[in-house]
């Protein structure tokens, strides 16, 4: 992608001030869909306001039919109640591209000695079979011997990705791009799924420094089935993101506030308290593996721009998800796989940055080759 700045530097302090933001937005996305391009524009104006100014906001008009939802849910219902021994057999350990079954206590920041989320998930990626396009985050999944499960949750999947291509026609737009700008970048991205289960626990609550977080990927797609979502304002405030009904709910990740510049902020959020038992659905968004992530407008107005670094779309993903699976930190010491160059530590970007933006891994101290590649896998 086009690029127009090369290094990092500090943010705008007026950029920030205006997220005080106490509600999230809600916005119909109905219009992308229309043949009518000022109403493509409008909607594409309102993700451009919402993004600026919050980072977050519900859509509804999505197109999602309930049914897939639904089935969605059931099928998560009925896996995560199986025996912990059951839901082992496709342990996300087992596999060559991260997808399958993450018991509670597999996800840590890399170096933390805080505890870990209390959560139980399953990680559905692209899927694919063609070999060509293997990279760690990409190739073919794991799945439970359950055809069921496969089909409801591949159909939602599929769903979810031609959404997020709406999505990313109107971001473009939002950015004065042209709309099509992100297709060329959309041919097999390593789009994720996660199905969670947070058990019920009355004093359930996230530990400091491990709930909260920014998203990789350019955005989220989330459909929860309970409370339990907050955000991150500019002046350090919680905000509830409560359960809308016919409504999805929307985050600006990593890669999209390169993109945009710093203009569209990702925003840092946590699930804080799990007062019942609930299930979460992201789907995280972005380019193909190979996708240089780069500023593709210039910095706005009288902002002071905030300067990044390029970064490859998947070799971001993949740094990200050593530094937080135990299983990924355990092949890395070993020297079995590498972190890749440049790669940067977590919460790098939005609202938690502050100190850490920008600071890359101490490849040295971590143990972690001159490469920076996993053998036979990167290019």
């Amino acid at each position: 992608m086009p690029s127009t700045s090369s290094n990092f530097t500090s943010q705008s302090k007026t950029l920030e001030s205006s997220k005080h933001f106490t509600a999230l937005p809600v916005i119909d996305i109905s219009g992308l869909r229309s043949d009518d391009f000022r109403e493509r524009d409008r909607v594409a104006a309102e993700l451009a306001e919402a993004a600026t100014n919050v980072g977050f906001f519900y859509i509804s008009g999505h197109g999602i039919p309930l049914d897939l939802s639904d089935r969605l849910i059931q099928c998560a219902r009925a896996y995560f109640a199986q025996p912990l021994a059951e839901k082992m057999r496709c342990y996300i350990g087992n596999s060559k591209n991260h997808s399958g079954y993450v018991p509670e206590g597999e996800e840590h920041f890399y170096g933390s000695t805080n505890q870990p989320d209390l959560k139980e998930t399953y990680d559905v990626n692209n899927d694919l079979t063609d070999m060509s396009l293997y990279r760690p985050m990409l190739g073919p999944g794991q799945w439970p011997d359950d055809q069921g499960f496969k089909d409801d949750v591949s159909a939602y999947y599929r769903a979810g990705v031609d959404l997020g291509k709406d999505l990313f026609r109107g971001f473009a737009l939002a950015l004065g791009l042209d709309e099509h700008y992100f297709d060329a970048y959309l041919r097999n991205p390593p789009n994720q799924l996660r199905l969670i289960h947070y058990p019920y626990s009355p004093q359930a609550q996230d530990r400091e420094g491990i709930g909260a977080h920014t998203d990789y990927e350019c955005f989220t797609l989330l459909l929860p089935t309970a409370d339990g979502l907050e955000v991150l304002n500019g002046a350090g405030k919680w905000v509830d993101a409560p359960v809308k009904s016919g409504c999805l709910i929307v985050n600006v990740g990593d890669m999209m506030e390169i993109l945009s510049n710093g203009r569209f902020k990702a925003t840092t959020h946590r699930v804080r308290k799990v007062s019942e038992e609930r299930y979460s659905f992201p789907l995280f968004c972005t380019c193909d593996y190979d996708t240089l992530i780069q500023p593709a407008v210039a910095a706005q107005g009288d902002q002071q721009p905030t300067v990044y670094s390029g970064v490859r779309c998947g070799d971001h993903l993949y740094a990200q998800t050593i530094q937080t699976f135990r299983y990924l930190q355990k092949r890395l010491e070993k020297g079995e796989v590498s972190l890749p160059d440049a790669s940067l530590g977590l919460s790098s970007f939005g609202r938690q940055r502050g100190h850490q933006h920008g600071r890359q891994l101490d490849r040295k101290a971590n143990g972690v080759g001159a490469n920076g590649a996993m053998k036979g896998v990167l290019r």
